[in-house]
C-alpha cells in the first residue's frame, strides 16, 4: 500500500510509514477524545485508589466521573504543598501516588518564592517521548525535505539537586535530556541535531553553548532549522555569537578547541570532528565584524526553513527582533506542555504566531475547563464552579485548565488561560492566553502580564519611525513615591543610531502604555489620584542578558527562564537601575470617563 493512502484525515499525506503510523494515533485519539478521557480517568482512579490523599474523599474504589467530580475537590500547589513536602523528605507511602515517585520536576513558577517541586513517576517518561514524537510527522506534512539535512538547536541541562529524602529534583528537559529516552535515542533521519549529546548535557552553560555553536557552525550547510525552548533561549543563542565569534573563528581556523572548554567528554568528541577550516572561519570573521546584524541566521545558515521556538504567551514580544535577526523566517511552536505534564501538540505549526493553537492529546492525563471570566472575584471555598470536560468546551471561551495526572495531581489548576478556538475531530484547539496572575498593583488597580503586554506593543508603535523595537521589558511597582507609579524597563534595537527615538518619543510611549491600561488603573491615575505617571527607565544593551546570567548563577534553568515581566528583588532592581540610560515619565493624564453602570 503507498503511504500516502494509509491515512485519510484532513492531516494530508505523510511522509513516510512510521510518520503515517503516528499520524493515524493523532487521528485515533482526537476522533474518540471523549472516551480516552474517559478511559484515562478510570485509570488513575483505579490504580491510586488506595492512595492516602484519594482515601481522604471516601471514592469507594469508584472510577466513574460523577463520583469523581462530586467529592474530590479543586486544588493549588498551596494546598498539596504538605504532602509533596512529606515525599521530598523521604516519605515513601502511597500518598498522591500508587507508583513510587521517581524524582520531582522543579517548575519555573514559584510558591512563596520557592520553585515548585512535581512529583513524578518513571512512566511519565514514555508520555513525554509519545508526544515528542509526533511533533517531526505534522511538521513534514508542512515542510519536505526535513531528512535532508539537520536542525540546529540550543539545549541545555541544569545540575540537579536532591531532596532531604533523596530524590533529585531537576527541571522537566533535564529529567529528559539525561534520560535513556534521549541519550540512546534510535537513529532518525527526520531528527538529527548538529549538537552532539556530550555538548547538551555539559552542565557548564558556557561551555555548553560554545561547542553547540561551534558545531553549528562547522556544520552550517546541512541546518535546515534553528531551534530552542523559548524565544528568549535563540535570542540568547544570537547574543552569545555576537560576542564570542572572534573566538569562535579561530577555533575553526585553527581545528583546536578553546581552552576554556574543559569537559574531557565534550574536548574528546569535538576533537574528532574539528578539522581546521581557513576559509569558513575568514567567512565567519566576514559575516559577524559587520556592525549590521539584520539577517545573520539566514546569512550563516542559509538553507534555514523555519525557528522551532515557543513564541505564545509572554514569548510574543520577541518576534520582531526573531524576523530582525532571521529575515522574517517563519517561526513554529510546536507543542504545549509543562513541569506538571505534556499537554499537547499545534496540528498547523507554520501558523503565524498569533494564530497558534495546540490540540490536547486525551491519553496525557485527564484535563478539565474551568471557565473564566477575566473581571470575576473568585470565592470558591463556599460555591466551587462546576468545570467542563475536555470535549464539552465552547469555542471563543476562555477556561483555567485543571488537570488528574498519572502521578497523583488530582484536579489540580495548572494557571495556565486558554481559549478554544476550534476543534480538530472531537478534540479542542486551544490559544495559550497568559499565565493567571496579577502583575503590577498600586492601589486598587490590577495589572496583568496580557495587559502588560498590550501596553508595551501598543507604545512601541511609536517606535517605528525611529525604526526602533523593544527588545525586552519588565516591570516594577514603585510604591517609595507618592503617589505609586509603575516603572517599566526597556531595553531597546535601535536599527540606525543617527535616528534614534527622541526624549520627546519616549515621554510619549509612556502615556500610550497609560492609554492602553484597564479603565480601574486610568481612574486612579484621572480621578483618585492614586496612582503616579508612569515610568520609562531605557536599560543598556546586554542588561537583560545579565539579568538571566545573575538568574542563572542563582539556580534558575537555562530552558526554562522566561524573564520576569514584574520584578521586586533588591539585587535585581539595583542591577536594571545601575544600567539606565534615560527615564522618561507619562506627560499628561490618560482618558478617563466614569463608566456607566448597567
Amino acid at each position: 500500500m503507498a503511504v500516502d493512502s494509509v491515512l485519510s484525515s484532513p492531516l494530508g499525506p505523510p511522509a513516510c510509514e512510521k510518520d503515517a503510523k503516528a499520524l493515524r494515533f493523532i487521528e485515533k485519539m482526537t476522533r474518540n477524545a471523549d472516551a480516552v478521557q474517559e478511559n484515562v480517568l478510570a485509570e488513575i482512579l483505579k490504580r491510586n485508589a488506595e492512595t492516602e490523599y484519594l482515601r481522604r474523599y471516601n471514592l469507594g474504589g469508584a472510577t466513574d466521573r460523577e463520583t469523581f467530580k462530586s467529592k474530590l475537590p479543586m486544588v493549588t500547589y498551596e494546598d498539596l504543598q504538605p504532602q509533596i513536602q512529606r515525599i521530598a523528605d523521604g516519605d515513601r507511602s502511597p500518598i498522591l501516588s500508587a507508583h513510587p515517585v521517581s524524582e520531582f520536576l522543579t517548575s519555573s513558577g514559584t510558591s512563596a518564592g520557592e520553585r515548585k517541586l512535581m512529583p513524578t513517576i518513571k512512566e511519565e517518561l514514555d508520555r513525554r517521548q509519545l508526544l515528542y514524537s509526533l511533533l517531526m510527522p505534522v511538521m513534514n506534512l508542512y515542510v519536505p525535505g526535513l531528512d535532508k539535512g539537520k536542525g540546529l538547536y540550543f539545549l541545555f541541562v541544569k545540575s540537579e539537586t536532591r531532596t532531604p529524602g533523596g530524590l533529585l529534583a531537576r527541571p522537566v528537559l533535564t529529567s529528559y535530556y539525561k534520560s535513556d529516552h534521549f541519550k540512546t535515542r534510535p537513529y532518525d533521519p527526520y531528527m538529527v541535531y548538529t549538537s552532539p549529546n556530550e555538548t547538551i548535557l555539559c552542565a557548564d552553560s558556557y561551555q555548553s553553548m560554545y561547542t553547540q555553536m561551534l558545531c553549528g557552525l562547522v556544520e552550517r550547510a546541512q541546518v535546515l532549522r534553528l531551534g530552542a525552548v523559548f524565544a528568549s533561549g535563540l535570542l540568547r543563542a544570537i547574543r552569545f555569537l555576537q560576542l564570542n565569534w572572534q573566538q569562535l573563528a579561530e577555533d575553526i581556523r585553527t581545528g583546536s578547541l578553546n581552552g576554556k572548554v574543559l569537559d574531557p567528554a565534550i574536548r574528546d568528541c569535538i576533537g574528532r570532528m574539528l578539522k581546521p577550516d581557513p576559509a569558513l572561519a575568514e567567512f565567519i570573521v566576514k559575516e559577524c565584524s559587520r556592525d549590521n546584524w539584520e539577517g545573520i541566521i539566514t546569512r550563516i545558515w542559509p538553507n534555514t526553513k523555519y525557528l522551532d521556538v515557543i513564541v505564545t504567551g509572554a514569548m510574543a514580544q520577541y518576534i520582531p527582533t526573531l524576523d530582525y535577526y532571521s529575515g522574517g523566517l517563519p517561526l513554529a511552536c510546536t507543542m504545549y506542555a509543562s513541569s506538571e505534564c505534556y499537554f499537547g501538540l499545534n496540528l498547523n505549526p507554520m501558523c503565524q504566531p498569533s494564530e497558534v493553537s495546540y490540540t490536547i492529546m486525551p491519553n496525557m492525563a485527564y484535563f478539565e475547563f474551568m471557565p473564566h471570566e477575566p473581571n470575576s472575584h473568585e470565592s470558591f471555598r463556599d460555591s466551587p464552579p462546576k468545570l467542563v470536560d475536555l470535549v464539552d468546551v465552547e469555542v471563543g471561551k476562555e477556561y483555567e485548565l485543571v488537570i488528574t495526572t498519572y502521578a497523583g495531581l488530582c484536579r489540580y489548576r495548572v494557571g495556565d488561560i486558554l481559549r478554544v478556538t476550534g476543534f480538530h475531530n472531537a478534540a479542542p484547539q486551544f490559544h495559550f492566553v497568559r499565565r493567571k496572575n496579577v502583575l503590577l498593583s498600586i492601589d486598587s488597580d490590577k495589572t496583568d502580564e496580557a495587559e502588560l503586554q498590550k501596553a508595551v506593543e501598543n507604545a512601541s508603535e511609536l517606535l517605528r519611525e525611529f525604526n526602533t523595537s523593544v527588545v525586552e521589558y519588565t516591570s516594577y511597582a514603585d510604591t517609595k513615591t507618592i503617589p505609586g507609579h509603575y516603572v517599566i524597563y526597556w531595553e531597546l534595537l535601535t536599527k540606525d543610531l543617527a535616528n534614534s527615538p527622541s526624549g520627546d518619543a519616549l515621554d510619549r510611549c509612556c502615556l500610550a502604555m497609560e492609554e492602553s491600561m484597564n479603565s480601574v488603573y486610568r481612574q486612579c491615575r484621572v480621578a483618585d489620584n492614586s496612582i503616579g505617571p508612569l515610568e520609562i527607565r531605557v536599560v543598556k544593551s546586554g542588561t537583560f542578558e545579565e539579568l538571566m546570567d545573575y538568574a542563572i548563577s542563582r539556580g534558575a534553568s537555562i530552558n526554562q527562564y522566561k524573564v520576569p515581566r514584574c520584578v521586586s528583588f533588591r539585587p535585581i532592581m539595583e542591577l536594571l537601575d545601575s544600567r539606565v540610560v534615560s527615564s522618561h515619565f507619562s506627560p499628561a493624564q490618560p482618558h478617563w470617563t466614569p463608566e456607566r453602570r448597567r
